[in-house]
């Protein structure tokens, strides 16, 4: 079974997306080498850490004006 469960954490995040981005993103964190702030994780993987870290309010998402990741994007690119 699934920790914490999908119809749990969907109240702390507004979208699905919004949840798959920001699991992704902590996930590639933790895999990179940066510390969960966690006691004690019940997941052995990555993504499931970012998600128990999301349910448990150790990471705030913050709402993104489109713009922003478009400008974002932009600053990415090297040609």
């Amino acid at each position: 079974m699934l920790y914490p469960s999908i119809d749990k954490i969907m109240t702390k995040v507004d979208s699905k997306y919004s949840l798959v981005v920001a699991a992704s993103r902590r996930a590639r964190q933790l895999r990179e080498g940066s510390e969960s702030e966690l006691p004690r994780p019940k997941s052995h993987k990555q993504v499931g850490v970012a998600l128990e870290e999301i349910y448990g309010d150790y990471i705030k998402l913050e709402a993104r004006d489109e713009n922003e990741v478009v400008e974002e994007q932009k600053g990415k690119r090297n040609l």
